[in-house]
C-alpha cells in the first residue's frame, strides 16, 4: 500500500492541522476501524483528511447555501419552525440537541449516536442523507436503530417529536428520511451517477477525494506552487 492510500501517524502534522482535526489519532483509528468493517474506498492518511476538512470549511464560508437549506419543500407553518428557518438562530438548538459537531467536519470523530442525532435533528436536502447513511451502514445494526427511531418519531404526537420536526424546519423531512433509510438498508443510497462522486454528498466520494490529494504538507505546497492544487477542487 503506497503512502497516499495508507493511514499514517499524525505526529508529523503541522500544529494547525492537528487543531483542525481536533484528535487526529482518533481520526486515524476510526479510518482503520471502517476499513476493517468493510470500507472499500482507499483509506486516506491524516494529512489528506485535513485537506478534506479544509475543503469543508471552504464550503461553509463560500457555499453556505448548500447547508441546512431546502429547495423543494416549504418551511413548516409553526411559529417555531419559521423562527428556526433563520440558520444562526437554529444553531444553538442544534448544539443542545447534539445534532451538530462543529469540531468534526469530516464526521470521523462522531460516534453512532451523534450521527443518528444529526440525521434526526439537522436538515439534509435531497440526497444529502447519503453521507451519514453510508457511515452508519458500516456500523452493525446502526441503520436498523435509525429506522426504529424515525418510525417512533413519525408515530408520536409529543412535545419532543414536534420540536424535532420544527428543528429541521422544512415539511416532509422525516418522511423523506424514513424512505432514505429503507433504501439504504437495501444497499441503495439514492444517488445519481454525478452524486456518487460528489464529496459534498457521499461519504465514499469524500474519502476517495481525500485519498487523491497529496500525501504530505510538502507535496501539497509543491502542488499549490505548480498550480495543481486548489482548496475547493483539490489536485487537478
Amino acid at each position: 500500500m503506497n503512502a497516499s492510500n495508507a493511514t499514517s501517524s499524525s505526529a508529523a502534522l503541522p500544529f494547525w492541522a492537528r487543531a483542525l482535526l481536533v484528535d487526529p489519532d482518533a481520526v486515524t483509528r476510526k479510518l482503520e476501524r471502517l476499513r476493517a468493517a468493510g470500507l472499500r474506498e482507499p483509506v486516506p492518511n491524516a494529512w489528506q483528511i485535513t485537506l478534506g476538512v479544509v475543503r469543508m470549511w471552504h464550503r461553509v464560508l463560500f457555499r453556505s447555501d448548500t447547508i441546512g437549506t431546502c429547495r423543494t419543500q416549504p418551511v413548516r407553518r409553526t411559529r417555531r419552525a419559521r423562527l428556526l428557518a433563520f440558520r444562526p438562530l437554529r444553531f444553538p438548538f442544534l448544539l443542545r440537541e447534539r445534532a451538530v459537531a462543529p469540531h468534526d467536519f469530516s464526521g470521523l470523530l462522531s460516534d453512532r449516536e451523534r450521527v443518528i442525532r444529526h440525521l434526526l435533528g439537522a436538515h439534509h436536502d435531497a440526497s444529502q442523507f447519503a453521507y451519514d447513511l453510508e457511515m452508519l451502514a458500516l456500523e452493525p445494526g446502526a441503520l436498523d436503530e435509525l429506522r426504529l427511531r424515525v418510525e417512533a418519531l413519525l408515530g408520536e404526537d409529543s412535545p419532543r417529536s414536534a420540536f424535532l420536526r420544527d428543528l429541521v424546519v422544512y415539511e416532509g423531512y422525516h418522511e423523506a428520511l424514513a424512505q432514505a433509510v429503507e433504501r439504504a438498508l437495501a444497499g441503495d443510497f439514492g444517488l445519481s451517477e454525478v452524486e456518487r462522486v460528489d464529496p459534498d454528498i457521499s461519504f465514499a466520494a469524500y474519502l476517495a477525494w481525500c485519498a487523491r490529494q497529496p500525501a504530505t504538507p510538502e507535496a501539497t505546497y509543491l502542488a499549490w506552487l505548480g498550480g495543481r492544487y486548489r482548496i475547493a477542487e483539490g489536485v487537478c
